[in-house]
């Protein structure tokens, strides 16, 4: 007995040097490297186990072979090839290019698209359709909420699966923890194929715990599309504040909607292992007759690259007039805060909104000092004041524009599985810029940096603390 604390001391170490390797292997950031290695060297155990749930690398990881995915795109790329006149704007070339080469992110021309700054909005449009839907509906959410709303919801799904429409649904597992299984439940009973995604159980999925699919996609016959940042949930109609939750949301008309089925059938293998390319789900589309041209563009920590960050910092450094951006949690990545402060102090007019007060204090506290480095390169910051702003844009030089679910922060540049939708169009860029305007005019300028940079030594010494955790947040 005298040995045995020595023997478990020793597969301790012989199982903190592995992961010490492996972590070396990874060819991370060095940056990210040391900080494993110290956290693995100097926090006994605590420092194991963070790494088990949060330090594990996954891009590396082919989940979804390329044979597969090269079949879920085959009838997306039938589609692309028999467009006619498609014309590629020039300045936007490299990064149409860049999002199709990485990304099957095919540009597709011929899209209209309905703007929604209320959940009042995008619920009543989405129950509209779904009373409409004839042949299938498949929903992809982060948090599909037991609540009056959610159950509104699940009541129109369960009237539609009795019809005979075919329904699938993909809900996040981490997203969902505060379900009730009995919520999905009911919906499977009705015939509505219903999966989690990624489910957290001990030990086979523990250390994806960090990996979630926080996309927000729902395509209704292969005609009608929606994508942005509303959750189904009743807070963005009716939340802390009397108006609920600040968001962005999209109806999409027109061929990107077939980017978005593709999208969601990648996240059906994902979840089923069932390959689905059959041709019901993208019919013959009738197509409004412009050239606004649109990308779907998905990122994931199993994709070998961060695709959605490296195309906003493209944005950014390719940006002639101005870049505004409205995100509910700023903790960005090296690469998009030096893109951010580069463009402001090459003279691009670089405009950020974020709330006044977000839903979770850490990130608060973790993002001051983020801010304080962009107002100091002269990018102006807006806080948002009537409720907490949740909204995910950016639009640029009046030329293009995107809207989803990705937050300007680690997680999602990093770690979620995120699916943005990208226009190049002049008409839908001058639309989204006037939604940032007019949140703008209900926003208090950020620009007493003499005030900021006088806080209390604790508050910033308590700040840079909860900085270094911004990855994790």
């Amino acid at each position: 007995m005298i040995y045995i604390h020595w023997l478990f001391l020793l597969l301790y170490a012989l199982i903190v040097v592995a992961a010490m390797i492996r972590v070396l292997m990874d060819n991370r950031q060095p940056a990210k490297t040391m900080a494993w290695m110290l956290v693995l060297t100097f926090i006994p155990l605590l420092g194991i186990i963070l790494y088990f749930f949060f330090g594990q690398n996954t891009r590396r990881e082919k989940l979804i072979s390329q044979q597969s995915l090269d079949q879920l795109t085959k009838r997306s790329m039938l589609e692309f090839v028999e467009q006619k006149n498609l014309v590629i704007p020039d300045n936007h070339r490299t990064l149409i290019s860049l999002f199709a080469n990485q990304n099957w992110a095919l540009p597709f021309r011929g899209n209209e698209a309905d703007i929604f700054t209320t959940g009042h909005q995008f619920f009543g449009s989405l129950l509209r359709e779904i009373g409409q839907a004839k042949d299938h509906i498949h929903i992809d959410t982060y948090i599909f909420e037991d609540d009056p709303l959610g159950n509104l919801i699940a009541d129109a799904l369960i009237d539609k699966a009795h019809e005979g429409v075919e329904i699938r649904l993909i809900y996040d597992d981490v997203g969902c923890w505060g379900v009730r299984a009995s919520f999905f439940e009911r919906m499977r009973e009705a015939g509505i194929d219903v999966h989690a995604f990624m489910p957290v159980k001990f030990p086979a999925f523990t250390s994806k715990v960090n990996y979630r699919n926080h996309r927000k996609i729902c395509v209704i016959d292969g005609q009608v599309g929606f994508i942005g940042g509303m959750n189904i949930a009743l807070r963005y109609i009716k939340g802390r504040h009397a108006e609920g939750w600040r968001d962005t949301h999209l109806r999409l008309r027109g061929s990107a909607v077939y980017a978005l089925q593709r999208a969601f059938l990648v996240d059906w293998y994902f979840v089923d292992r069932t390959l689905i390319t059959n041709h019901r789900y993208y019919p013959d589309i009738p197509m409004p007759q412009n050239q606004c041209i649109a990308q779907i563009v998905t990122s994931s920590p199993i994709s070998p690259w961060p695709d959605i960050m490296q195309g906003y910092v493209r944005i950014l450094l390719g940006a002639k007039k101005y870049v505004y951006m409205e995100t509910p949690y700023f903790l960005p990545t090296e690469p998009v805060l030096f893109a951010m402060r580069t463009a402001a102090l090459a003279g691009v007019d670089v405009r950020l909104m974020v709330p006044r007060r977000t839903d979770a204090k850490f990130v608060e506290w973790a993002s001051r000092s983020y801010v304080m480095q962009t107002l100091e390169a002269g990018i102006k910051i807006y806080l948002y004041k009537p409720c907490f702003n949740h909204s995910k844009l950016l639009v640029s030089d009046d030329s293009l524009c995107t809207c989803g679910s990705t937050n300007i922060d680690f997680r999602s540049f990093e770690n979620n599985f995120e699916a943005n939708a990208f226009f190049y169009d002049e008409a839908m860029a001058r639309r989204m810029k006037q939604v940032f305007i007019s949140d703008m005019q209900q926003s208090t300028l950020l620009d007493d940096t003499a005030n900021l940079s006088r806080r209390p030594f604790l508050h910033r010494l308590w700040e840079s603390l909860m900085r270094m955790l911004a990855p994790l947040l």
